[in-house]
């Protein structure tokens, strides 16, 4: 899927990926983290929901209070639209999102005993959950080999030279050509805290980046 690239080149690309990887684990650890909070995996989706177009921190503040009043899949499915359109409105596009939220929901219950499914093909038949939704409820949930392709992870694997692609779903299968497996999951950790704090859009400090003699895009915005 997307540009097709050579065996040698591809046999690069995943030397050059080795190297990435040892230096984010050198510096970020191998541990394991979630930034949205969450005790279950329905918490889990519905908050990646809510994540559209929204900081993790923001969801954070809201599903606080949202997780305290629906505190069941059963109290979601049945929520009144209009005031849970309210009990989200700070992360933004509200409208769309309460509707999918009761939706999947009430598919859950409909189709899966309450219970989130685990595999892509399920995952993404709920409504408002797309492929990155579904790969963060299997990476994170289930402990499924998955990359969440979101902004950092888009825009840094660009700047890392690891793909050219600009479509989500194929940057995925191109990163899962040249990551080993079993660092899918920690990819996402590293590039987000890497995209947070040195590699940001807007002023990356590559003078700071610990990636800067390995990174072909190192002083380029």
């Amino acid at each position: 899927m997307g540009t097709t690239v050579s065996k040698k080149k591809k046999e690069q690309m995943r030397e050059h990926a080795k190297k990435v990887l040892e230096l984010l684990v050198e510096e970020y650890t191998e541990e394991y983290r979630c930034y949205l909070n969450h005790e279950n995996a329905w918490q889990l989706l519905f908050a990646t929901i809510l994540s559209a177009q929204c900081t993790d921190a923001r969801v954070n503040i809201v599903t606080a209070d949202l997780f305290q009043k629906y505190r069941s899949v059963e109290a979601f499915a049945a929520a009144d639209l209009s005031e849970l359109e309210e009990d989200i409105r700070p992360t933004g596009f509200y409208h769309n999102k309460a509707k999918n939220i009761i939706g999947c929901a009430r598919m859950l219950l409909e189709k899966h005993g309450g219970e989130v499914p685990d595999t892509i093909e399920e995952l993404t038949e709920l409504p408002g959950v797309g492929r990155k939704t579904a790969n963060v409820i299997r990476g994170n949930i289930y402990h499924q080999p998955s990359i969440v392709v979101d902004t950092h992870v888009k825009r840094i694997s660009k700047k890392l030279g690891f793909t050219k692609e600009e479509d989500p779903e194929k940057i995925e299968f191109a990163l899962m050509e040249i990551l080993p497996e079993e660092y899918w999951i920690l990819y996402n950790i590293h590039i987000i805290q890497l995209g947070r704090t040195i590699c940001t859009a807007r002023s990356p400090k590559c003078g700071e980046c610990f990636l800067k003699d390995v990174c072909p895009s190192r002083g380029m915005k």
